[in-house]
């Protein structure tokens, strides 16, 4: 299936000015890059109220939803779920391949249609029990920032949408494109760990915190080291043990975890933007084996780092085919 161009994002009664927001200004960010056509639509067309107080001009009505490749159920009214002709349509779409995604109270709307059933889904925390009231079938983790789980994508509560949408371009569009509309938004092109993080209390802004976060610019910088969590642990200024704690709770992940994401994500990048071999990838991303390497991306990435650079690098010389998406 190719990648998705046409995005219709489904505005409930209720709609959140911020979703509406961050949509359209991650759609609409590389418009030289990614020509995204994106449309709202509504059950009717007809101005939507939203939570600002101030109602949407809204063109288009459930009609838009089986033209789109990639269908956005934005956050609304958790107490309006979509009408019958809409939750058809959504079925019919995601029957057709479309790909549905939906954030924080957004997968509210999502469940009414019955396609999370059975599935595993996130929301925002602060709702994940009343989700699960309400619909018992489906699994909710209220752990995680996103879910994929193919044809289905659920993300957190707010700020979690951005990193749900930056997903859907990495895994349709590539690490290039994401990352190049995380720096327009300046947001990270990809973050860690989970929402426990911030059920939790969170750091302060000083003292540990503060040397945490420069830690973590650090380590980015100097991701062909080893860096051992014992080196993390001394340059933070802290014991071992310390050290692990703190970094969990303010990243969501283990050391080793969130430097391996790390490390991929920055080969995902070099192998899209780049002609350097693999085993010179390999080692400017900390492996010191490009077999380890292949093996490591291969596992969390679905396909060999050849594979990947086929699909979503730069052209060989004196070609001008288009990549095809590794959908």
């Amino acid at each position: 299936m190719a990648a998705f161009r046409r995005v219709a994002a489904y505005a409930p009664p209720g709609a959140a000015g911020l979703g509406l927001g961050l949509t359209s200004a991650i759609f609409r960010a590389r418009p030289e890059l990614a020509p995204f056509d994106l449309a709202l639509c509504a059950a009717q067309a007809e101005p939507v109220a939203t939570d600002l107080g101030v109602p949407v001009l809204v063109e288009h009505g459930p009609e838009l939803l089986s033209q789109a490749d990639l269908i956005l159920l934005l956050p609304g009214d958790i107490d309006e779920p979509p009408p019958a002709e809409v939750c058809a349509a959504l079925r019919a779409a995601r029957q057709r391949g479309a790909t549905l995604a939906a954030h924080c109270l957004g997968v509210f709307q999502l469940a009414a249609t019955g396609l999370l059933d059975d599935l595993e889904v996130t929301t925002h925390w602060q709702y994940a029990e009343r989700l699960t009231a309400r619909h018992p079938r489906v699994r909710v983790r209220p752990e995680a920032l996103y879910l994929d789980q193919g044809g289905i994508v659920t993300g957190a509560g707010a700020a979690a949408g951005i990193d749900m949408c930056l997903h859907l371009i990495r895994r349709d569009h590539g690490a290039a494109l994401a990352n190049s509309i995380a720096r327009i938004l300046v947001t990270p092109p990809h973050r860690d760990g989970g929402q426990q993080q911030f059920i939790t209390a969170p750091l302060s802004g000083g003292g540990d915190g503060q040397r945490l976060a420069d830690l973590i610019a650090w380590a980015r910088a100097h991701l062909d080291r080893p860096l051992s969590v014992d080196e993390l642990a001394a340059r933070a200024l802290m014991s071992r043990r310390s050290f692990v704690r703190h970094f969990k709770a303010a990243t969501g992940a283990t050391p080793h975890a969130w430097l391996l994401g790390q490390r991929m994500s920055r080969a995902e990048e070099l192998l899209e933007t780049t002609d350097r071999p693999v085993e010179q990838i390999a080692g400017q991303v900390g492996f010191r084996s490009a077999a380890v390497f292949r093996e490591q991306f291969a596992a969390r990435r679905g396909v060999a780092p050849r594979d990947y650079r086929r699909t979503f690098g730069p052209p060989p010389s004196g070609s001008g085919s288009a990549h095809q998406s590794r959908r």
